[in-house]
């Protein structure tokens, strides 16, 4: 398992990478103005539906049906439940696809009314809305067979298809004088993105021998037994992305470069949470489903610590990196072209407040397998919602307060609230089993993000005038030498191994 977690966090790394490159770009060439504004708005509002269902709901109802079908009942079940679930996303993306291309303008309204009384942003979101919300359909054909390859032990595709998008996004940028604006050039990037995504995925289950044609959408057992859990899934995650769309429409009522800061901040913190988060779902979930169903739960329960521990060994760096010297990274990655200082503080400020919630958030896929894997999308489903409505009444009492950075704080509780809310019912209904490993594992790991942060708030000191790339380079330098050797040594002197097995 430690294999294919490395392999897609690689994977998801170059990604990041890819994304940041991009976002440079952006940044240089669009800055925190109105038109950076709407294609905010225009490149989130598909991806709240592709959330919605997609990603999140779709996985957690399909990996584990689909491995179950196929491990129980052969080869030729699991490819009529895959042909007629394939259908059925057709049939629906379709209708969703003509209702938003029929029906924008009001769509964006709708979604984004705090633009009513800026006509310039609202007239360019709804032209650049209709450029990208047909990359929804595409990319839940991405999804769909990204489940099928992870249910089957191959992550690479799945992983890989999201460079895709950053560097279609990057080619469009550099040939933005081909287009009416940078804006649009940013936004076809992302409708030409969706093609190639669904391209490689198609490919890479066809090579696997596991690509089918549509099946009629006949409601048999299994069928049924999927929309049961796909439906408190679906609703999960769509609470989730009603606290995101909160964030979407409150940052259309601040001034002009609130929705800009806080996409920034948010792709800063997007880095560990895709790279550690993500890749710890991706593969614990298809793991603990085959252990489970061959009656394995100690090996179950094994599988999710080393989950944890190396979530969190990975992300306390980023954790104490973003919140004590969020403007050094900052000002590095972003502060060029038109992003100046002013937008450097904007956003740092959203990075800190996000930063609350980080080790919570990357832990959360992996607790959450505890209740998936067993086909239990219902327990989630209330913990989520319960913290969805808090994260809610905290934006609501800090958005005019505290701006953007306000709707990021209010995230980060509702992560943490999330995630406390899962383990407890884990752990009490005998779903999770922490060891003593993982008690010290963690406790080491604490132990090093301490250290790590004294010494960051030192270096930083000391290069403070320094050029902004180099002043991270020597912060990072500094930090990553005193928590790995720190992590290290506690690891080898407790005899605990080092690659979590």
């Amino acid at each position: 398992m430690i294999r294919s977690f490395l392999s897609v966090g690689l994977w998801t790394l170059i990604s990041r990478v890819t994304g940041f490159l991009r976002d440079i770009l952006l940044a240089d060439l669009l800055g925190v103005g109105l038109r950076m504004d709407a294609f905010t708005v225009a490149f989130r509002l598909p991806n709240h539906f592709r959330a919605i269902f997609a990603e999140g709901a779709f996985n957690t109802a399909f990996v584990p049906a689909f491995t179950r079908i196929r491990t129980t009942l052969g080869v030729a079940a699991s490819e009529s439940f895959q042909g007629r679930i394939l259908s059925m996303v057709l049939l629906s993306q379709l209708v969703l696809l003509a209702l938003v291309m029929a029906f924008t303008p009001g769509f964006v309204r709708l979604l984004a009314p705090g633009f009513a009384d800026r006509p310039d942003a609202m007239g360019l979101a709804i032209d650049l809305t209709r450029i990208t919300f047909p990359y929804l359909a595409l990319v839940t054909l991405v999804v769909l067979w990204s489940g099928v390859l992870n249910a089957e032990k191959r992550f690479i595709e799945g992983a890989a298809a999201p460079v895709l998008l950053n560097l279609a996004m990057i080619s469009t940028l550099l040939a933005g004088a081909y287009f009416v604006t940078l804006a649009h050039a940013a936004a076809w990037g992302v409708l030409v993105a969706g093609f190639l995504e669904a391209a490689l995925l198609g490919w890479g289950a066809w090579r696997a021998g596991l690509l089918v044609l549509p099946r009629w959408p006949k409601p048999d057992a299994e069928v049924r037994a999927f929309f049961k859990a796909f439906g408190p899934a679906v609703i999960g995650a769509a609470g989730v992305q009603i606290a995101m769309l909160a964030d979407t429409i409150i940052v259309t009522f601040l001034p002009q470069g609130g929705a800009s800061s806080l996409y920034y901040a948010d792709r800063l913190y997007q880095l560990p949470v895709g790279v550690i988060g993500v890749a710890a779902g991706t593969v614990l979930l298809p793991e603990m489903s085959r252990l489970i169903a061959a009656g394995r739960i100690a090996d179950a329960h094994h599988q999710q610590n080393r989950s944890l521990a190396l979530s969190w060994m990975l992300a306390l760096p980023f954790f104490s990196g973003f919140l004590l010297v969020p403007d050094a990274i900052v000002a590095a990655m972003f502060q060029r072209g038109a992003f100046g200082p002013e937008a450097t503080h904007a956003t740092m400020q959203v990075l800190t407040a996000y930063a609350i919630g980080l080790p919570a958030i990357v832990a959360i896929r992996s607790i959450v397998a505890s209740f998936h894997a067993r086909g239990d999308t219902r327990t989630p489903l209330y913990a989520s919602l319960t913290a969805i409505a808090l994260n809610l009444a905290l934006k609501l009492v800090f958005w005019q307060s505290l701006g953007a950075a306000g709707l990021a704080f209010a995230t980060a509780i509702g992560a943490i609230a999330n995630f406390c809310i899962l383990y407890a019912l884990a752990w009490r209904q005998g779903k999770t089993t922490p060891d003593g490993d993982l008690a010290l594992q963690i406790s080491l790991v604490v132990v090093g993000a301490i250290w790590l942060g004294v010494a960051l708030i030192y270096t930083d000191r000391a290069v403070a005038g320094f050029h902004p790339i180099l002043r991270l380079a020597i912060d990072g330098g500094v930090g990553l030498i005193v928590y790995a050797g720190l992590v290290i040594g506690g690891f080898r002197f407790f005899r605990l191994p080092l690659n979590l097995r």
